[in-house]
């Protein structure tokens, strides 16, 4: 399907994409004379469009399927963080009452701030730094987001390999971490089923985890790092490999991986649930994580977990869904698959908690402990409690390869998100990239192993904590905040509602554009604010990080959101004309630049400022 136009139909102010402009341009008749024969002029006519201009782009790829790209959307939304963090958050929160707060924000931010991000992807048709030809001065933003995407794949890649690892691990009769009799393990290790003094004696999977996997015992912190791990080295190595011939020849080649990885965690889920509900104790466990008490409510750092979950758990703000949602045909309808893929994602972490406390439940009851003393999250989560878990069930080394797997699974397609975020970013900026695409994919990958070598070292767990607490935190939000006010306020929340108009042929209800306009802007300026005033400095387990170690992270932080200051004053110096003039070719979409020549700037009028 290709959006058509009548050659009299007046254009939106904001101007179509330049590839759909030129498609729904009128085509000339192009009328040849033959030869005349018997007094009979004889012709043959032709419709030819008008040429091609070099300073065009070439006609973008699409999706194979529909499903191609909600899948997608899909996979890279719905990560290791769903099983990993919100069903521990719930539980911490009030239980059922924490799903309060959580929709609340689901409905004013966060379906609006992902229905913005698939809409101006697939009006401009380009990734997160292109589409800001809508409004030139804050498309430093695109780049900021584009650094946060490669910094990420800098250490969740490495989650996968640690799910890989383990995954291997599990083709054996006894699994590695359920005895305290392998070379890695420590006098502290005590493999009973009962735990008299938890405190004082760590569990075997404990062990496996930090000792046999990481090495963590043979480093003294981020200035003892140790070489590279070979198996894990080997396990990152296969992993880059996987991702890369997934990636290399764009959506073609990803549109059809993510059938199996963003399908396969369902049915892994289902399996578990229906093992994990027959297992002694799994009704406390799941009466555990439902248990409502309201008067948690009133508390502010339950509003503040619903709301920072909200803005990580949907993936907005990392470029993902601006570079998959390019590929779409110009008329797909955005709406609908903002509302679907939202949906699932809210209705797969829900699920997910079931799953996590009813083994929480039984391992609780199995060691005679209560459940806050096993209910965590993060990666003890997903490779200590469960693994231990799994270990004490018939037919283990099967449960646990079906557990890794559906790891991978999750870990695979959001880790080729958030690489195609950035290929998809660069790509579209760079003419020359766009010729090389399968080398400058390679390129990325290969940098991104390169650095992600510092987390597989014996101390990397601290590198690998020290990016994740700094490379995606505070940094992010400032790039949502300032997407935001830049699509609804400069570009302007009519306009942009003008845009979906011409997609969908259904313009945005009052709803989506004070969201846009109001009520997203100032949800995410309150995230802001609290994420820095709560700001508390990184640790593992005992180990606290020195003041150097804060610093190097604050400064990948700031790195990120510098790009938004530095481009802003980079386009600023380069326009020619004055500080007016300057102002007004830097906030005005580039195709209504004849306009600002002629005088006419509608950022410049109070109205554009007050229209939603």
């Amino acid at each position: 399907m290709s959006f058509c136009r009548s050659p009299g139909a007046p254009l939106s102010s904001g101007g179509h994409p330049v590839e759909e402009a030129r498609a729904t341009a009128p085509r000339e008749l192009e009328v040849v004379l033959l030869k005349e024969q018997n007094g009979v002029q004889l012709t043959h006519s032709t419709l030819t469009s008008p040429p091609h201009t070099p300073g065009e782009p070439q006609e973008r790829e699409t999706w194979g399927k529909k499903m191609d790209f909600l899948l997608s959307v899909i996979g890279f939304a719905v990560d290791l963080a769903n099983v990993w963090r919100f069903p521990y958050l719930c539980y911490k929160n009030g239980g059922g009452a924490f799903l309060v707060p959580y929709l609340l924000f689901m409905v004013i931010a966060g379906m609006p701030l992902f229905y913005m991000e698939l809409a101006l992807g697939q009006f401009n048709r380009a990734g997160a730094a292109g589409v800001w030809k809508i409004c030139p001065l804050l498309k430093g933003v695109g780049f900021t987001v584009i650094l946060i995407s490669l910094y990420v794949g800098f250490f969740y890649n490495v989650v996968i390999a640690w799910a890989l690892h383990y995954f291997l691990s599990s083709f054996t009769l006894e699994l590695p971490w359920t005895s305290c009799n392998h070379t890695w393990n420590s006098p502290a290790c005590l493999d009973t089923q009962g735990s008299p003094n938890r405190s004082s004696h760590t569990s075997p999977a404990a062990e496996y985890f930090e000792r046999g996997v990481l090495h963590l015992h043979k480093s003294h912190g981020l200035d003892d790092l140790g070489p590279p791990d070979w198996q894990l080295t080997g396990c990152l190595v296969v992993v880059i490999v996987l991702l890369y011939f997934s990636l290399w020849k764009g959506v073609k080649t990803s549109g059809k991986v993510v059938w199996v990885t963003a399908t396969l965690p369902y049915v892994v889920l289902l399996a578990l649930l229906l093992r994990g509900v027959t297992l002694p104790g799994a009704l406390d466990g799941i009466r555990a994580y439902l248990s409502v008490d309201f008067r948690r409510l009133c508390e502010a750092s339950v509003w503040i977990d619903a709301a920072t979950q909200i803005c990580f758990s949907l993936g907005v703000g990392f470029g993902v869904l601006i570079a998959f949602s390019s590929y779409n045909q110009f008329t797909n309808n955005c709406y609908r698959d903002a509302i679907i893929t939202t949906s699932v994602n809210s209705l797969t972490s829900f699920s997910s908690g079931f799953v996590v406390f009813s083994f929480l439940g039984y391992v609780a009851q199995k060691h005679r402990v209560p459940i806050s003393a096993v209910a965590t999250d993060g990666p003890g989560l997903i490779f200590i409690v469960y693994p231990e878990a799994l270990a004490t069930l018939p037919l283990s080394s099967a449960w646990a390869v079906v557990f890794f797997i559906m790891l991978l699974t999750l870990g695979i397609d959001s880790a080729m998100g958030g690489m195609e975020s950035v290929v998809t970013g660069l790509v579209d900026e760079f003419r020359l990239l766009r010729r090389h695409r399968e080398l400058f994919t390679l390129l990325v990958v290969g940098a991104t192993f390169l650095l992600s070598l510092l987390c597989v070292t014996n101390g990397g767990i601290y590198v690998f904590t020290l990016l994740d607490h700094f490379a995606a935190g505070t940094s992010i939000l400032f790039g949502v905040l300032v997407e935001v006010i830049g699509v609804a306020w400069f570009y302007g929340a009519q306009q942009f509602s003008d845009d979906i108009k011409l997609m969908t042929g259904q313009r945005p209800s009052l709803y989506w554009r004070l969201c846009w306009k109001l009520v997203s802007p100032c949800f995410l300026l309150f995230v802001v604010v609290v994420s820095i005033s709560t700001f508390r400095p990184p640790h593992y387990g005992s180990y606290i990080f020195p003041a150097w170690a804060n610093a190097v992270g604050w400064a990948i932080a700031a790195s990120s959101m510098a790009m938004v200051p530095v481009y802003a004053a980079y386009k600023l110096c380069s326009l020619p004309g004055s500080l007016r003039e300057k102002l007004a070719y830097a906030i005005t979409p580039e195709r209504e630049h004849p306009q600002v020549d002629s005088g006419e700037v509608r950022q410049f009028t109070l109205q554009h400022w007050l229209m939603v």
